[in-house]
């Protein structure tokens, strides 16, 4: 599972992406609309995607995200006093026992982009006043589209 969250000056937004072992992806994003910021972001990211990955039944997860510190903050190696911050990796801590085995890995940005995507797509919207908006289809083109155009005789 990858995760980011974006702060900007347009919001906040998070995304996630669960990947099966066949290679299935199951995106998710969220505008946050309170007061965040950036590395409760990244929380509310890592969160959203550890339990979509409940929902669905995983035993083993492997985490991935390109916040060093939620990273090493999990891992037990690096401590907060921010009460904020506290209050979201113990709900992490607590969504980890819902695992056989969960794991979390740091990755530099650049091998984060399809969740910094959905991230910072979310922050700039301006969602209208609804709790849902339908799904985006992102196809995968390898030819010019005037290549599929094809004129019957």
């Amino acid at each position: 599972m990858f995760f980011d969250g974006a702060a900007n000056f347009k919001g906040v937004g998070i995304g996630a992406v669960l990947i099966s072992e066949s290679r299935q992806h199951y995106p998710a994003s969220a505008k946050i609309r309170f007061p965040c910021t950036n590395n409760m972001a990244e929380y509310e990211a890592c969160i959203l995607g550890i339990k979509i990955a409940v929902d669905m039944n995983v035993k083993e997860l492997l985490v991935i995200g390109d916040s060093d510190m939620l990273i090493h903050q999990v891992q037990g190696e690096w401590s907060t006093k921010n009460v904020k911050i506290l209050l979201y990796l113990h709900c992490v801590k607590e969504l980890c026992k819902k695992f056989t085995k969960i794991e979390f890995k740091y990755v530099p940005r650049i091998q984060n982009e399809f969740t910094n995507a959905l991230a910072t797509l979310s922050s700039m919207i301006q969602h209208p006043d609804k709790n849902y908006i339908d799904p985006i289809e992102v196809e995968i083109r390898d030819q010019h589209v005037y290549c599929f155009h094809v004129d019957e005789e």
